[in-house]
């Protein structure tokens, strides 16, 4: 397959490349096998043989060829009260809206039904790579993991633990510990051996949901777990003070130190919002080779700070973004980009008028857009350990094109007047769901 068009990439952090009538060669198992720009010698030949044989894509002026999108923090049975209660503290948004809504999934037809709905609505608005979170429930988590193989989307799926009932209600915990740890077992195997997974498209995580949900003893048993299936691990870390302040009084150490010690920080370790984390806590998140999952939107609402994401990378930290559906209110890592420009301004500048302007904010927090999009892309793929995220040989072929000139379009890109840079600039603050017109994962068009 050849993909023909102008492409647009971030493979370097801070810089945008875009190559324009670039033909993308891919072969049979989705790899990119190279990048040919006009004027190559085997470029027209290229051209000329895919064309022939009817393995030719050529995309309109209008449009753009740009890596799949990267999500790396989706609570997957959260879909249908997405945009529900924001109004409400954590705690209680857990406690009356969202551990009810998660519990229904011990029905499997219910559970159907709503994970074909969100795979689809998340490939529709470009994320090709999608970190969820399921339920408690073993056999809804298992078919999350078909549907996403069915539907072609690249994912890891974990099955949530948590059995501490001081903090998780009688009608949505574990059954017991054991139980939970032989699930999570149960789900590793039955990922690792889906029908057509042979190339790991689909992956297991180890998930415990955070730290305040989860016994000791789980923690310990998906520490052992983890390393023993050297499988990934996703958590929540300090997000909020309700949640920071709680391990604090149990553990005497902030999340970070709690995770590492329970040996739940490793190279495949993603640790979601990690808003509340100190100096020390980047400095152990770095020797581990852990990342971090920034949700911008959803901190707007739940976290009661700022993640300060350009501190992070400065501090040479993995960093992808998640838009944490439904805490987040949009399926769109793009929008998910804009926040996370918004609020690294409003960190730097700060937000309080009544603060005379030379200590309202702190200085040198901003991020721009085109390290969000990096961050949407090349940054979620590197914090997962993943060959997507960029038009490079070798990688997988995970990608989506903008069309400009959709209906309805909120874009008005004009190559006259145009940088490069303005024009990812226009795409992430203003390209919508209706401008994806097509999407591949691995070389398999899954829309379009």
């Amino acid at each position: 397959m050849v993909i023909r068009g102008t492409l647009i990439h971030t493979p370097v952090f801070g810089e945008v490349d875009i190559i324009e009538d670039a033909a993308v060669i891919v072969d049979n198992n989705g790899q990119i096998l190279s990048v040919e720009r006009p004027g190559s010698t085997s470029y027209q030949d290229i051209l000329n043989t895919a064309r022939s044989n009817g393995d030719l894509t050529e995309l309109r002026q209008s449009q753009f060829l740009l890596p799949g999108l990267v999500d790396l923090h989706i609570h997957a049975p959260q879909w249908p009260q997405l945009g529900k209660a924001l109004h409400l503290p954590l705690y209680d948004w857990l406690q009356q809206y969202t551990f009810p809504m998660e519990a229904k999934y011990a029905d499997l037809a219910y559970a159907r039904q709503s994970y074909e709905s969100l795979v689809e609505n998340l490939l529709a608005n470009g994320t090709t790579t999608a970190t969820y979170y399921g339920t408690i429930h073993l056999e809804a988590t298992c078919l999350l993991a078909e549907i996403c193989m069915d539907k072609g989307q690249r994912a890891l799926v974990g099955k949530v633990a948590m059995d501490n009932p001081a903090e998780c209600p009688d009608f949505y915990r574990d059954q017991s510990t054991t139980v939970a740890l032989d699930d999570t077992r149960a789900l590793i195997e039955y990922i690792r051996n889906l029908a057509g997974n042979a190339a790991g498209r689909v992956l297991p995580a180890v998930t415990p949901r955070f730290i305040p949900g989860c016994s000791d003893e789980m923690l310990t048993g998906l520490g052992d777990i983890a390393s023993e299936y050297d499988c990934h691990v996703q958590t929540h870390c300090s997000e909020s003070d309700w949640e920071h302040d709680y391990v604090i009084a149990r553990h005497g150490v902030n999340d970070t130190q709690s995770l590492d010690n329970f040996k739940l920080l490793t190279s495949k370790t993603v640790l979601a919002h990690s808003n509340l984390i100190n100096d020390e806590d980047m400095a152990t998140i770095k020797q581990r080779k852990s990342g971090i999952a920034h949700c911008p939107l959803s901190n707007i609402y739940f976290s009661n700070a700022v993640f300060p994401v350009r501190k992070a990378l400065d501090a040479g930290l993995n960093i992808g973004l998640g838009t944490d559906i439904a805490g987040g209110p949009s399926p769109s890592i793009l929008h998910n980009c804009r926040t996370a420009v918004n609020s690294s301004r409003m960190l730097e500048e700060g937000a309080n008028p009544g603060v005379p302007a030379k200590d309202r904010g702190t200085p040198g927090s901003r991020i721009n857009c085109l390290e969000a999009f990096w961050m949407a892309t090349v940054g979620g793929a590197e914090t997962l350990g993943l060959q997507v995220g960029q038009f490079t040989p070798g990688y997988h072929f995970d990608a989506i094109v903008i069309d400009t000139a959709s209906a309805d379009s909120n874009l008005d890109v004009r190559r006259d007047l145009d940088s490069d840079h303005d024009v990812l600039q226009k795409i992430v603050y203003n390209a919508e769901r209706q401008n994806i017109t097509n999407v591949w994962v691995q070389g398999r068009l899954v829309k379009g």
